[in-house]
């Protein structure tokens, strides 16, 4: 057997021990500089909205500037890919949502990376209740008698979505499952066009983001029905749930998180979350959020894991038996 060279040796054990102590001063210098945060929709979005709130914040805990880089397209999937492929030195990470985290690993071949191996969780962010409406056209006052009105007139009724795949499209279909009724489903391009459907009586009912429908609702332009949360949302604290209605024991709620690439280490993964966390807890940007009916939910990188796996297996079996598989 070929003897160890003890010199050798300690100047491999030293040259370890330096690269230990090397990466160990770059975690607690960590952030040494500017750090990006990717949103995966436009200016003006809830999940830009969201960042840019919570980046004013966790910046001034960092002590480096947070910039928010909006990186729109593929319903998401494009800037999620890139938070999950960008360099692990921590900074970079970014906001997303329910369909790259989620759905899309049902719905898309060749997603580009995997949700659950490629990007770590930090902590969810905010919640918002899907709202389901009517038009006044089917004179349904309220969940129940919509979907009386679906199982007297099976494959009569239509719904608007804002697209093969969205919560807005599978919160639907879910409460068609589970009510046992059929309905068409009629995508659109995004949440106004899906109401000015609602509205002009081309569709019939529509799950659609509060911000879009409250106000119309108000107004008795259209019939507001139910939400679909869990529990009724801080925001909307006079409005049922679905399963309070009596018509369905389901939820679905739209949500977002930050992630960050899976090869950040932990040690500046805490960091980071921490200073999301806490910027998240504060009650002006709660008050902020509630506004624009969202309801804040920061917690530890566990919960929000623990959150998404739930998600999964609820939302799997749906996507599947709708057979939604395409190609990006």
């Amino acid at each position: 057997m070929k003897k160890c060279n003890p010199l050798k040796a300690l100047l491999l054990s030293l040259s370890l021990l330096g690269s230990i102590a090397s990466a160990q001063t770059a975690v607690d210098k960590w952030p040494e500089h500017e750090l990006t945060l990717l949103v995966p929709f436009g200016p003006g979005s809830n999940p830009d909205i969201v960042s840019r709130l919570v980046a004013e914040h966790a910046s001034k805990t960092l002590g480096k500037t947070i910039v928010v880089e909006n990186k729109p397209g593929a319903g998401g999937n494009i800037a999620t890919a890139a938070i999950a492929k960008a360099k692990p030195d921590g900074y970079t990470f970014g906001l997303s949502i329910n369909g790259p985290l989620v759905y899309n690993q049902f719905i898309v071949d060749n997603l580009g990376y995997d949700p659950e191996k490629d990007l770590a969780p930090l902590t969810l962010a905010a919640t918002q209740p899907n709202i389901i409406v009517t038009s006044n056209s089917t004179n349904a006052a309220n969940l129940k008698e919509l979907v009386d009105a679906l199982k007297a007139n099976p494959n009569k009724f239509n719904f608007a979505s804002v697209g093969v795949g969205s919560g807005s499209h599978l919160t639907s279909e879910l409460l068609l499952k589970a009510t046992g009724t059929d309905a068409v489903a009629s995508h659109y391009k995004g949440s106004p066009d899906a109401v000015a459907s609602v509205l002009a009586g081309d569709t019939h009912f529509a799950t659609l983001a509060p911000g879009a429908v409250i106000k119309l609702g108000e107004e008795g332009k259209l019939r507001v029905l139910a939400q679909a949360g869990e529990k009724r949302s801080a925001a909307l604290p006079n409005l049922p749930t679905i399963t309070e209605t009596g018509v369905a024991n389901i939820s679905s709620q739209a949500w977002n998180g930050f992630v960050i690439s899976s090869q950040v280490d932990p040690a500046i993964q805490a960091k980071l979350q921490k200073a999301l966390y806490d910027a998240l807890s504060l009650p002006e940007v709660q008050e902020k959020l509630r506004a624009l009916y969202m309801d804040p939910i920061p917690g530890t990188p566990e919960e929000f894991k623990a959150f998404m796996q739930k998600e999964k297996e609820v939302w799997q079996p749906i996507i599947e038996s709708l057979n939604l598989k395409q190609a990006q």
